[in-house]
């Protein structure tokens, strides 16, 4: 799979481009501010419809200058090639309305371009995948199980607005300072709902865990030229209220044969799932109402991730953060290379490297370079040429005030 082509217009410093991209290696080259990770940014986003820059649509579309009329929205199209059939993704971004897609010359909603096209980013953004807060690793299993099966990103919607509506009802009561039997009855239809919803979207996060870890565990080889092994689990907050121990690292077989953590396995079973989170926020029902929140479900589940038996987060160096975060980009990139067909797709994804060697030692930026350059397209962008590793042979374009220029 590769993008031929690339149109943008009124998306974030550009007017209008029209940009032919080849297989292989292409490196965008330009200082800061000049527009080379807005090229990018556009292919992600026809590629996963969020920016791993921002998380407003609104400031995805150009800003007028001082004078000038603002453009009322932004347009994003891409030629997909898989194998040797081209089909045209678009998506008209709309300030205050919703979007508007095409597929080919089909109106479709926005949501059926998932699958169509699929890439992998690694930025300097990722090292919240190591530093931060649960959420940004839930997004991370989420965004990758939506690209294995689209499908599922519905799932993840209706998932999120249940949790919504039920959050608001609890608030509810908790401003009343009592439960009425209607209220609990209410309370427990989104119970089910929410449990059900709750139960598809932990099944595929445990799936995509069983699936990377494997190629997680050979990526952080190479890159760290195997300093610390490295594990990951999954975290249920259903599993800890029923009393299930964390996981430990030091409890885990050998992950090359993709063994896990007790307790996850269970949680593919999508019906005994949901039964048991009905129970448990039936258990929790006072607890919630006193504090106005969903205690219990995917939302408060945790990727968790261990260096040499320790928690990443508060213990791994700097050094051993960025080859984390690398690692984690890079196994997500095999496993979708590999294990996609399983669910009916076909083609290796577009890999995309944003602004990344600048800030790699020399030892990491050729691990990185060497695992990469046989893949099928690579967008890379950099400050100066010299931060494109000799490895990554390929296409050179200039970025300048948002113009592109080749050599």
């Amino acid at each position: 799979m590769y993008v031929s082509d690339l149109s943008l217009d009124d998306f974030r410093s550009y007017d209008t481009l029209v940009l032919s991209l080849e297989t292989g290696v292409t490196a965008f080259i330009g200082s800061n501010g000049q527009g080379k990770t807005n090229l990018v940014e556009a292919v992600g986003y026809l590629s996963n419809l969020t920016s791993h820059r921002v998380g407003a649509d609104s400031a995805l579309v150009r800003r007028a200058l001082p004078g000038s009329p603002q453009p009322a929205g932004a347009v994003l199209r891409a030629k997909v090639v898989h194998g040797e059939r081209p089909t045209v993704v678009e998506i008209e971004l709309i300030s205050g309305k919703a979007n508007r897609a095409r597929l080919g010359r089909s109106s479709v909603r926005p949501r059926e371009l998932l699958g169509v096209l699929r890439t992998v980013i690694f930025a300097p953004e990722d090292l919240s995948l190591v530093r931060e807060e649960p959420g940004v690793r839930r997004r991370f299993l989420d965004d990758l199980a939506v690209t294995l099966r689209p499908t599922l990103a519905g799932v993840r919607a209706e998932h999120d607005k249940i949790l919504a509506q039920r959050a608001s009802l609890l608030k509810s009561a908790r401003a009343a300072r009592r439960s009425t039997a209607s209220m609990l009855s209410t309370l427990e239809v989104w119970d089910a709902q929410l449990a059900a919803a709750a139960a598809t979207l932990i099944a595929a996060r445990v799936d995509v865990v069983r699936r990377l870890r494997p190629w997680l565990t050979s990526a952080y080889e190479a890159v760290s030229q195997a300093q610390s092994p490295v594990h990951v689990a999954y975290r249920s907050s259903l599993l800890a209220h029923e009393g299930a121990p964390d996981p430990d690292p030091r409890t885990m077989n050998d992950l090359q044969d993709a063994s896990w953590p007790a307790g996850e396995e269970e949680l593919l079973d999508q019906a005994g799932t949901a039964q048991r989170l009905e129970t448990a926020m039936g258990q929790l029902h006072a607890r919630e109402i006193d504090r106005g929140a969903n205690l219990v479900g995917a939302h408060r589940d945790e990727l968790s991730l261990f260096l040499a038996g320790l928690p990443a987060k508060g213990f791994a160096s700097h050094g051993e953060q960025w080859s984390l975060a690398l690692a984690l980009r890079l196994a997500s990139y095999e496993m979708l290379r590999h294990d996609v067909d399983a669910y009916g797709g076909d083609g290796e994804p577009v890999l995309i490297l944003d602004d990344v060697f600048a800030s790699l030692d020399e030892g990491r930026r050729r691990a990185l370079a060497q695992m990469v350059a046989g893949a099928q397209q690579v967008l890379v962008t950099a400050a100066v040429p010299q931060d494109v590793p000799d490895e990554l042979d390929g296409v050179r374009m200039s970025v300048e005030a948002s113009r592109i220029t080749r050599g």
